[in-house]
């Protein structure tokens, strides 16, 4: 007879958990909205991305054009699309860079006392400066492009995973368990990849959470000043860098890219707001 009062498991009372918080839920929907319509552009896109029409040129909003053309008669709702693709994989490829350098600094720096002090001072350097000053100063040296921003925006984030993994590992290292396993003759990287990872996973996939909407909008930050993605490129923060010099006749140009990249960015948030709260202790 299956035993029906079986303990919940960890990750499944999570689960529970942010199912029930209506902000997280709305933050995943919205998400999964611009992640469908992102991955679907080629089959969605009414019309070529790159198609220009010089006779519907600065078109408003109309059932032709759904959110218009910009300076070249291209469709804004296409671009938008498209530009979609660009600006969450960029994110992706942002957080997961620097979760993979943030989360193993932060280890070693608070796993291995006789390296945390060089490590964090080089950390304390980076968080001098704001992060999109740093970026900016990266792109200064690298030159301006998509992956030279991606690179920055990398840079930039990286200290706040050092920070809150080193935190988390002191608090974990001096733990019995921890000391029981070390007596054992166990391999430091065996007990930091075994014992010590595992229980660390809730603020990184927080942080994670959160710190891909902060890239996404970082590097729509990069772009609009002209040094991440460059036109004709459909990114977000380059649509809204070219229509700020047709704001008083197409103002759609710059409004609709922003309204998604503030879309997107408060998705992320929402959702990673829900996380904290599912990984909270005092809500189990």
């Amino acid at each position: 007879m299956v035993n029906s009062n079986r303990p919940e498991s960890y990750w499944g009372g999570m689960g529970k958990r942010l199912k029930r918080n209506k902000t997280a839920m709305a933050g995943v929907v919205i998400l999964i909205v611009f992640t469908l319509g992102s991955l679907l552009a080629p089959v969605v896109a009414p019309h070529p991305v790159e198609q220009m029409n010089f006779n519907s040129r600065l078109s408003a909003p109309s059932l032709t054009h759904l959110l218009g053309t910009d300076d070249f008669g291209r469709d804004i709702f296409s671009r938008l699309l498209h530009g979609g693709r660009i600006s969450l994989l960029m994110g992706l490829i942002t957080v997961v860079l620097s979760t993979l350098i943030g989360v193993t600094l932060g280890i070693i720096a608070g796993y291995y006392r006789r390296v945390d002090l060089f490590i964090m001072q080089g950390m304390d350097i980076l968080m001098s400066l704001p992060a999109l000053l740093l970026a900016i100063a990266v792109i200064a040296v690298l030159g301006p492009g998509l992956t030279n921003a991606m690179i920055a925006v990398v840079i930039a984030v990286i200290p706040s995973y050092v920070r809150v993994v080193r935190s988390a590992v002191l608090s974990i290292r001096e733990k019995e368990y921890i000391e029981a396993v070390r007596a054992l003759g166990i391999r430091d990287w065996q007990i930091l990849l075994k014992h010590i990872l595992p229980n660390i996973l809730s603020p990184i996939i927080v942080l994670s959470t959160i710190q891909f909407g902060v890239s996404i909008l970082a590097a729509a930050a990069l772009s609009f000043l002209g040094l991440g993605a460059q036109p004709p490129m459909p990114e977000w923060g380059a649509m809204v860098f070219v229509g700020k010099a047709f704001l008083s006749q197409a103002w759609w140009m710059s409004i609709f890219p922003g309204l998604a990249i503030m879309l997107v960015v408060l998705g992320f948030n929402l959702l990673g707001d829900g996380l904290r709260d599912a990984f909270d202790p005092k809500t189990r």
